[in-house]
């Protein structure tokens, strides 16, 4: 595994949230929701961006992001533009922040104990990987589920 191949779908996977939400024809569907589905799309899109900003940016790359969780989860209504702004914010961070570490670094430890453990960087940004495809293919499968699109 090479740190480029983590970045590189990282930045696949935050251009295509952005396609995603592009993809609602009603803006107002990216903040709708059906019985059994707790998140929104756009609530998806903040988890992500914030998600990445933290655990790259700010653990990794020492940029200084805060991350506010439950504001993630809490905030409603904002503009496909506003929540495509936070997904490149979160491109940006995997863009400039990864390409700064050697090959090596994947083998140390995380510099955060992950569910009370230690955890190899590579390891953890593979999960990164993980989590970001989970929640885009839940936004994209809810998008089709709320507009009745087939595929």
């Amino acid at each position: 595994m090479t740190l480029i191949w983590i970045q590189t779908q990282l930045a696949r996977d935050l251009r295509a949230f952005e396609v995603e939400l592009d993809r609602f024809a009603d803006e107002a569907q990216i903040w709708a929701t059906l019985p059994g589905v707790n998140n929104p799309a756009g609530t998806l899109a903040l988890h992500v961006s914030g998600n990445l900003q933290h655990f790259v940016g700010a653990v990794l790359g020492g940029t200084g992001y805060v991350r506010d969780r439950p504001r993630e989860f809490s905030t409603r209504g904002l503009s496909r533009a506003e929540l495509k702004t936070e997904l490149q914010r979160a491109l940006a961070v995997v863009e400039t922040v990864l390409p700064k570490f050697d090959e090596a670094r994947l083998e140390q430890d995380y510099p955060e104990a992950v569910e009370g453990a230690p955890i190899a960087t590579g390891l953890f940004l593979l999960r990164l990987v993980a989590h970001l495809s989970l929640h885009l293919g839940q936004a994209g499968y809810l998008r089709r589920m709320l507009e009745g699109e087939k595929n």
